[in-house]
């Protein structure tokens, strides 16, 4: 049997890291992409160094001809695909986080639309004619509760929801070739470079809530357990909170909790959409 195949993309560091190794200790050969090659080839190696196979691929995915060059690669190479994460996104933290309306940031924030949610219909695209051939696969897209409250302002939230409508709609045309499509919204992560920042260094509420975050690894096994799930057609469309899918199949982070679900606080998916045709 071949090894299962998967891509994710924006994995040099933070959630995206987490994820290819998590698929990495369940046996994938994952090709993990990015613009930074030193913490690709890590990011590889770690993969690697979990069971499965790393393989570094650096990919601008505001360059469409970079993300067609990827997948030929991987039908050249592993000749299918299992598992698409979408994970890249063109993020400036600071600021995002400051103070102050969108239109006194700045304009560059609205980058997030095109890596982010450009970007995964560009993937997506070009990853959809070799997921149906290879058939019961899944395409996961990164989401988060911000595409139902305020986060961090509008160009931010419009990447959210748009991407959470997109992986609707992309789940009624893949649905006659057995191909899934989801949003899945992680927690508060626990990233690499998170746990380097002491905690008085930290807002207080965060380092007060540190206790609950995610590994950025769970949601790997939360995707990966949702492939292999025969029921996962069923699921196809919707926006899937981690926490949530993880107590449905008994999965536990690697800490051994049961991760925090933020839909008190945060809202919910719900079935915000209808399938009707026009």
């Amino acid at each position: 049997m071949n090894q299962s195949v998967a891509i994710v993309t924006g994995a040099s560091r933070g959630l995206g890291r987490g994820i290819a190794r998590a698929l990495g200790a369940q046996g994938f050969t994952v090709y993990v992409t990015g613009r930074t090659r030193a913490e690709l080839t890590q990011a590889a190696a770690e993969v690697t160094a979990k069971g499965g196979r790393g393989l570094a691929v650096p990919c601008d995915h505001r360059n469409d001809s970079e993300v067609k060059a990827l997948f030929a690669q991987v039908r050249s190479e592993a000749g299918r695909l299992d598992i698409l994460v979408n994970n890249a996104a063109m993020v400036h933290p600071r600021d995002l986080i400051s103070p102050g309306g969108f239109w006194q940031k700045p304009l560059h924030l609205v980058e997030m639309i095109d890596v982010g949610l450009r970007s995964n219909y560009v993937a997506a695209y070009y990853a959809a004619p070799l997921m149906i051939e290879t058939g019961g696969t899944l395409m996961a897209q990164i989401s988060f509760y911000g595409a139902v409250s305020y986060h961090y302002g509008p160009a931010y939230g419009a990447a959210k929801a748009g991407t959470d409508k997109m992986s609707f709609d992309m789940a009624i045309d893949l649905r006659p070739h057995n191909v899934a499509a989801v949003s899945i919204w992680p927690g508060l992560v626990l990233t690499d470079m998170l746990k380097t920042i002491p905690k008085e260094h930290l807002p207080p509420a965060v380092a007060a809530d540190l206790p609950n975050f995610e590994t950025p690894e769970f949601t790997g096994l939360v995707i990966e357990r949702l492939w292999r799930d025969p029921q996962r057609m069923a699921r196809s469309g919707e926006s899937l909170i981690a926490a949530e899918l993880g107590r449905h199949y008994g999965i536990k982070d690697l800490d051994g909790k049961q991760p925090r679900i933020y839909t008190d606080t945060m809202g919910e998916p719900g079935n915000r959409f209808l399938a009707g045709s026009n």
